[in-house]
């Protein structure tokens, strides 16, 4: 019985099934660490979730808080982005192979991910494209016009399928083999993250703080598990992780939350990074990157918050280091990878969490999470541009324009190639040398 004898299992379990979440709206930005250190910068990742309006409005009038005389012609004190240095000893990055997704995110503050499966790749456009790609070679299997506002995507599951969701709430799961619809399925709100399935269920996270599983089979929806969402939070959720018949998922408030995968039902909720603060800016916080497994360990990182490592096994935490992220990590055999808040990247032991090393010649790039191939490791920036880091001491060794328009999905490796797509649905493929 996983509720009586998981050892995740704890008494605190949150807002069960069914139960009421709070709303939110959008509003256009975000806040960093400190309100007068950074403004709100507008693209992707600086869309905060706003469901109390006029109270945020009268807080930062009263704090007269620099960055909202930055958007009506005052100064703008965010960290520039710096500029880019020549490499002394690249590494020669080649471009395998580059294709145009429709019209991709389409100025939507939305993050579309590619899947990648069985030799292929997946990807969609916020104009409703979705294809299939030969990963080698690029030539392209099928394309698919759902002409719907894809705003989720993209997922795969275990019999056959490609998952894509919209901003209407609406879940379509297409056939891998040829592109042809199999389902459609409808959840509570839009669909911000790629859906995830693994043992027949569909796990499906919308913005209004509720994940749903659905059938694989049929689209049918099995359960829904709603949790209490803050005042504020990054736009954006990241996708849940399905293991070992769970759902983890990191929430706004700094939680990670455990749920059963048959089932939808609670098996722990943990803080992983309390807020702080006296105000709602202050206190904001929120894991808006997606979780990563390797052995028994879950690693995960939260905005104004810490990486943290914790031993499913138990469930206890093995280490947490205090470091503010909202782009992601990854992690290999050894160490922990994370782009910062500041974006700069750092290479954490995987063992303890300390910091092996820092890259911080890209600061303000606006950086991607970071992807680990066999030596190096690789994010993506604002401008499009793609950089290697050496593994063993984080320089700088190869560069290339992968796209026009920036790279804020996490890229994507298998061995020494990387996959990315950027905002304006340029998808390509590329390799680094030794």
């Amino acid at each position: 019985n996983i509720r009586s004898s998981h050892p995740y299992r704890s008494t605190d379990h949150g807002v069960r099934s069914g139960s009421r979440a709070r709303r939110t709206g959008d509003n256009s930005d975000r806040t960093d660490a400190s309100v007068h250190a950074r403004p709100l910068r507008f693209h992707f990742r600086s869309i905060i979730m706003v469901r109390r309006l006029l109270p945020l409005l009268f807080l930062v009038l009263s704090a007269g808080c620099s960055w909202f005389g930055g958007w009506f012609g005052g100064s703008d004190n965010s960290i520039p982005p710096a500029e880019l240095k020549a490499i002394a000893q690249p590494v020669g990055v080649q471009q395998l192979w580059e294709t145009q997704v429709g019209s991709g995110a389409k100025n939507q503050f939305i993050r579309l991910t590619p899947a990648l499966a069985d030799g292929r790749i997946y990807a969609a456009s916020f104009d409703g494209v979705v294809v299939a790609l030969d990963a080698l070679g690029g030539q392209r299997l099928w394309e698919s016009a759902t002409q719907l506002p894809i705003s989720g995507g993209v997922g795969v599951s275990d019999n056959g399928l490609v998952l894509v969701g919209t901003n209407k709430g609406q879940v379509v799961a297409l056939r891998q083999d040829n592109g042809q619809e199999a389902w459609r399925g409808q959840v509570s709100s839009e669909v911000l993250a790629p859906p995830r399935a693994a043992s027949g269920v569909v796990v499906i996270r919308t913005g209004d703080g509720k994940f749903a599983g659905l059938d694989a089979r049929t689209g049918e929806r099995r359960w829904v598990y709603a949790h209490a969402m803050p005042a504020l939070s990054l736009r954006g959720n990241a996708p849940p992780v399905l293991t070992r018949n769970l759902v983890i998922a990191g929430l706004e408030t700094g939680k990670l939350l455990v749920l059963s995968l048959d089932k939808g039902l609670p098996v722990t909720e943990k803080t992983i990074a309390p807020p702080r603060g006296r105000t709602e800016i202050e206190r904001m916080i929120d894991i808006d990157a997606e979780p990563k497994i390797l052995g028994d360990n879950l690693y995960l990182a939260a905005y104004r918050g810490s990486v943290a490592a914790i031993d499913m096994r138990g469930g206890n935490l093995l280490w947490n280091r205090e470091l503010s992220s909202y782009a992601g990590l990854d992690v290999d055999e050894r160490q922990v990878y994370v782009s910062d808040e500041t974006d700069a990247v750092l290479a954490l032991d995987r063992r303890n969490g300390s910091v092996l090393w820092k890259q911080a010649e890209l600061t303000g790039r606006r950086l991607s999470a970071p992807v680990a191939t066999r030596n190096h490791v690789v994010v993506g920036d604002f401008e499009g541009y793609l950089h290697w880091l050496d593994k063993g001491n984080g320089q700088i060794v190869g560069r290339i324009r992968a796209a026009g328009k920036a790279i804020v999905a996490p890229p994507l490796a298998a061995g020494d190639t990387v996959f990315v797509q950027g905002q304006g649905g340029a998808l390509g493929a590329f390799r680094a040398g030794e």
